[in-house]
């Protein structure tokens, strides 16, 4: 059951973002901006909120689909491939087994 404190932090977030959104759609009109900018500007405003959505919702699909475990795995393994922590590593690895190669001769 979702709680209360935090939907109402989020409703009033969501609020805040509407009106922004509506701000802005409302003075690109205002300017006289072409209505294919103007339709160009609502799609990318639409994309970026449902991609919002489909990040949220991909932790619990990875965990039902997987286990938590797994999924726990998964994810730190792509958050260190994408942030190149898992290169770096491999680096710093290779690095080592060249001077235990040079080392040993």
């Amino acid at each position: 059951m979702p709680d209360t404190d935090m939907t109402d932090v989020q409703n009033e977030v969501q609020s805040d973002d509407q009106q922004d959104v509506q701000s802005e759609l409302m003075d690109m009109i205002i300017a006289d901006e072409s209505p294919s900018t103007i339709s160009d500007r609502i799609k990318d405003m639409l994309f970026a909120k449902s991609a919002e959505r489909v990040d949220g919702y991909r932790p619990d699909v990875a965990a039902d689909t997987f286990g938590d475990e797994e999924a726990a795995a998964a994810v730190a393994n792509a958050a260190a491939e994408i942030s190149g922590e898992a290169a770096a590593e491999r680096e710093a690895e290779t690095e080592v087994d060249v001077e235990d190669v040079s080392t040993e001769e």
